[in-house]
């Protein structure tokens, strides 16, 4: 977050092209583990922006265990999202370029989250009506996991 932080401190609240990576972590039931996300209460897959010089890949783990206190590796690219805009509370504007990972988990052990970041984690089932998203991409998102899962 330095990156976009120092970003913001030459640019302001200007809308900036920023990319990202989020992951769908499944459990024993199906369901998908959801962030309670601090900043707007709503729910997003755990993920977060790309510090310079990371991959896409990199960024998943490293904002999965920053997010949801979980280690992850990625499995699967589910899709790339690039056509939306979002205004966070405090004004800043981004148009964000996400990757979306299907993860497995890779150790059992659960760290600490950024209360910065996250309030809660849970799981949802996949079947029921999705809970209230932070933007449309996650929407999006959660649709791509349904139909992959379907044909999977």
């Amino acid at each position: 977050m330095a990156y976009i932080k120092e970003i913001r401190k030459l640019v302001g609240h200007r809308p900036l092209i920023l990319t990202s990576a989020s992951g769908a972590l499944l459990n024993e039931h199906g369901e998908v583990l959801l962030q309670e996300r601090a900043d707007t209460g709503d729910w997003s897959f755990p993920g977060g922006y790309m510090e310079f010089g990371a991959t896409f890949a990199e960024t998943v783990v490293r904002e999965f265990k920053e997010d949801a206190g979980i280690v992850v590796r990625p499995q699967k690219m589910l899709g790339m999202f690039d056509h939306d805009t979002y205004t966070y509370p405090n004004g800043d504007t981004v148009q964000p370029v996400n990757a979306f990972y299907l993860v497995t988990q890779v150790d059992s052990r659960q760290y600490p989250t950024k209360p910065s970041e996250t309030v809660t984690t849970r799981y949802f089932n996949l079947r029921k009506p999705a809970p209230r998203f932070f933007n449309h991409q996650h929407v999006e998102m959660w649709t791509v996991l349904q139909e992959y899962l379907a044909n999977h």
